[in-house]
């Protein structure tokens, strides 16, 4: 049997360099692009893998106070006591700040 011949021309004949350059680009780009996200995903985990507020070396509370809890923000650092007390301090001195009394319920 005979095979009709558009079955069998396009075979033969060479890829166009327009088309094999348009392959060739489309495979950079996602080369680039899987490159891209991976690199950004690194330093997205580098920067906040790294990023820890620095503790204080020393706190120092008032005579009698036992800390319960402890947070911090960009200048201050504060210490939750056994009193109901948040005692805030200041980052770069160390000094007391504030004293704030929480009042419990009855």
């Amino acid at each position: 049997m005979d095979t009709p011949q558009g079955d069998n021309t396009g075979e033969n004949l060479p890829e166009p360099p327009q088309l094999r350059f348009l392959r060739l680009l489309v495979t950079v780009l996602t080369g680039v692009m899987i490159a891209g996200i991976i690199s950004i995903l690194g330093l997205i985990w580098h920067r906040y893998s790294n990023a820890r507020a620095p503790l204080p070396e020393v706190i120092t509370l008032p005579s009698g106070a036992h800390a319960t809890a402890y947070t911090q923000g960009a200048d201050w650092y504060a210490v939750v006591t056994e009193a109901n007390q948040i005692l805030i301090f200041d980052r770069a001195t160390g000094d007391l700040r504030q004293t704030l009394q929480i009042e419990t319920r009855p």
